[in-house]
């Protein structure tokens, strides 16, 4: 066989699978090597990987892959038997010999055509005398160790590693290990998203469990009272006709409380094992999802201590908690603003090594990294022995470039200083350098994290060092959030963004610069209603006071005044569907206990409408029950949609414009209702189960009481002819979804039948 047949694409597949694995654990090893040369173990795995890279690039026809790995083998081997101690420079060229084995794994064509002299210069410089070459400059070193992300297997002193898994039931350990299946990640979404719908829907057995608690209390209280009945009218008052029915009436209730006791007990075993199976179902497939914190430092610790060698500072970074237990895509989405971190860490944090011997440090910087669950999310600290942030130099940045005048500067506190660490465009870098200085860094990181809904502070140890503190979910499918009532419908705040929930008094209240403020902590917060932010009709509060939840971002603070606490729910986020684009204000939706929808807060989108409402000047104060007058009778609208999605967002932004509005599955549905109530407005999608839109239309066209019935069409078909057909078949209005937005279902609505109360 030929090399060209054998660089089948399959055969390429695995060769750049092993090179990850393999190229992983020369990486760990080498890295550890750096730091104490003699080490056997370390030395026996990276050989060994060196020797399995060099098999399986001879297997698949890859020739410069098979030299590159030869002679790392013979210098590792080398080192092995003593003959040869690894300094530095032979520690670099062997670094760069595993991402140029990468590399051709990669793109096999690259190492016969552009490659070909980089490959050269390698081999040379690893048969040459140790310490003959000096590093490479930092932008060879930055480009060898991110050109291109890779997903690498987690780190194993072993030349096969494997994923790990859990033992199979009746396996040994041995064999669970051996049994790997490779599974798309779509594959584990559907899983996902499946078990979690399955889990929602069996909660909702818990409320129609109580209700039948409820009709046997009423049952028996039917059969005390038969009782009382029975013997009231034991003197004879009552005929022997009257006496038997009511003995028959006695029996058929006796007879219904035993088969009602009977049904109770199997729909309660029921519920309790269904309850269970949905639970583990969900947590299985969680489960399948669920990476070490390990898979995310892959490579890490190599750029860490090659930035730091490029610029003339021996770095470490120290890892704890590399077990933990995260989601893949939290994991994927943390690799960024982590990066990032590390960076500022070693080029911001650590001194020169002439500099720390002073200080009376070791020359040799650390990183420490810490993972750990807590409370249902991952907390990181990521904390460095450097030497802080230097908050004179800091205070005198922030007046020179404007934020502050400097009496302002002179008052600021520590928190107030590190927060413009986050702005966005702010360096304290005079110069821009390869590796810093552009303003990009500390705001991206907290743009990110506050997308995977968590959370970063710093804090600083003049002269000892910086942390950086993170919070995110553990998973992305479920959120702990606290639930309120808003306009009476449900929504949800990511607690990770909740600074704390309070009930004000009517006397809290204060006016200050014609905007509404009380008093938290030391400090005026703005006060919001949630109502008119989401476009609500504002609904009746308890006498208890106004709940209000506070949400902060950087130095920002406000409280939004809801109608009710309902409390603090663990929901599976279930997402908007993508055709409707971004909603404003809101993130995803989720389903209830009691299987009510509710509709989860997007906090970063919440602080720009605020914003907007300020900078018009149409902030409406909280407490306006005084003058919600009872007005005209609300103009009715019936919403026909078989998605749950578009029904309920359609629903809201028409009760927030103050329309009475009822909704309806499918067309069937929708027809039943127009016949049986009263409706000022019918929309209606147009593909759905049972009976689609064009035929319900059809339908209330050809009705004598219906037919003139405003009409509006919401579908996702945005070509001509389905316009017209739906106009044809009667239709006075047609939207497409695709364009849909806020504004323009709401302009539509009051053009047909004008304002909700006429």
């Amino acid at each position: 066989m030929t090399p060209d047949q054998m660089r089948d694409a399959s055969l390429l597949e695995l060769f750049r699978l092993e090179a990850e694995a393999q190229t992983q654990v020369l990486n760990t090893g080498l890295l550890v090597l750096e730091r104490n040369p003699a080490q056997a173990d370390q030395l026996e795995a990276c050989m060994r990987a060196a020797h399995s890279l060099k098999g399986a690039a001879r297997i698949v026809g890859l020739d410069a892959g098979v030299r590159v790995a030869h002679v790392m083998e013979d210098l590792l081997e080398a080192a092995r038997q003593g003959h040869a101690h690894l300094q530095p420079e032979n520690i670099d060229a062997l670094l760069q010999g595993s991402d140029l084995l990468l590399r051709i794994g990669s793109d096999a064509d690259w190492a016969d055509g552009a490659g070909r002299e980089s490959i050269e210069a390698l081999i040379a410089r690893l048969q040459g005398l140790p310490g003959e070459v000096a590093p490479p400059p930092v932008q060879e070193l930055l480009e060898a160790v991110l050109p291109v992300p890779l997903v690498v297997e987690p780190p194993i002193a072993g030349p096969e590693p494997r994923e790990p898994e859990p033992p199979a039931a009746g396996d040994s350990a041995g064999e669970a290990r051996d049994r790997v299946l490779r599974v798309s990640a779509e594959r584990l979404d559907h899983l996902l998203d499946i078990s979690s719908k399955s889990l929602v829907e069996f909660q909702r057995i818990k409320p129609l469990n109580d209700t039948l608690h409820r009709l046997k209390r009423l049952q028996a209280s039917a059969s005390r009272a038969l009782d009382v009945a029975r013997e009231s009218v034991l003197d004879g008052a009552l005929d022997a006709q009257g006496q038997t029915m009511l003995g028959e009436a006695r029996q058929l209730l006796g007879e219904c409380q035993q088969m009602l006791a009977g049904y109770m007990a199997d729909f309660d075993e029921f519920g309790w094992q269904g309850g269970q199976r949905a639970q583990l179902l969900y947590d299985a497939a969680l489960a399948s999802r669920m990476r070490p914190f390990a898979d995310v430092l892959a490579g890490q610790a190599r750029m860490v201590r090659d930035l730091g060698r490029s610029l003339g500072k021996p770095v470490r970074l120290e890892v704890s908690g590399e077990t933990t237990q995260v989601d893949r895509d939290v994991l994927e989405r943390l690799e960024a603003p982590l990066t990032h971190l590390l960076r500022n860490a070693v080029d911001h944090g650590i001194e020169s090594p002439h500099l720390r011997i002073r200080l009376g440090k070791p020359e040799e910087g650390v990183i420490r990294l810490h993972a750990r669950h807590h409370a249902g999310m991952l907390l990181l600290e990521l904390a460095d022995d450097g030497a802080g942030v230097d908050l004179e130099r800091l205070r005198d940045t922030v007046v020179a470039r404007g934020f502050a005048s400097p009496d302002t500067g002179a008052r600021m506190t520590e928190d107030e200083l590190l927060a413009f660490l986050f702005l966005p465009g702010f360096s304290m870098r005079d110069q821009v350098t390869e590796v810093s200085g552009r303003g990009v860094g500390l705001d991206v990181v907290q743009h990110m994290v506050r997308q995977l809904r968590g959370g970063v502070r710093m804090e600083q140890r003049s002269g000892q060092g910086a942390s950086f503190h993170i919070e995110v979910p553990l998973t992305l499918s479920v959120v702990r959030s606290l639930v309120v009532e808003v306009g009476g419908e449900a929504y949800a705040f990511p607690l990770a963004h909740i600074e704390r929930m309070t009930r004000l008094q009517h006397e809290d209240i204060v006016q200050l610069e014609g905007r509404q403020h009380f008093w938290h902590e030391g400090r005026h917060v703005g006060l919001v209603s949630a109502s008119q932010i989401l476009q609500c009709a504002e609904g009746t509060r308890d006498e208890t006071g106004i709940p209000v939840v506070l949400i902060s971002e950087r130095d920002t603070c406000y409280g939004i005044a809801v109608e009710r606490f309902i409390g603090e729910r663990t929901l599976v986020v279930m997402p908007l569907d993508p055709r409707l684009g971004k909603v404003q204000d809101l993130s995803a939706g989720a389903l209830l206990d009691d299987g009510r929808p509710v509709l989860i807060l997007d906090v970063e989108d919440l602080f720009k409408s605020v914003g907007k409402l300020l900078g018009s000047g149409r902030l409406e104060k909280v407490d306006r029950s005084g003058r919600q007058g009872v007005g005209a009778q609300r103009k009715r609208v019936l919403v026909v949609d078989d998605s749950l999605t578009v029904r309920e967002l359609e629903r809201k932004l028409l009760q927030g414009r103050g329309y009475d509005v009822a909704v309806a599955v499918d067309g069937m549905d929708g027809w039943n209702a127009l016949r049986s109530e009263h409706f000022d407005l019918l929309v209606t999608d147009i593909d759905m189960p049972r009976m689609d839109g064009i035929e319900l239309v059809t339908l209330v066209r050809r009705d004598n009481r219906l037919q003139s019935l405003p009409v509006m069409v919401v579908s996702y078909k945005d070509r001509e002819e389905d316009r017209r057909r739906g106009l044809d078949a009667g239709a006075d209005y047609y939207l497409a979804k695709a364009s849909f937005h806020d504004e323009a279902l709401l302009d539509a609505v009051v053009m047909l039948i004008g304002e909700a109360q006429g």
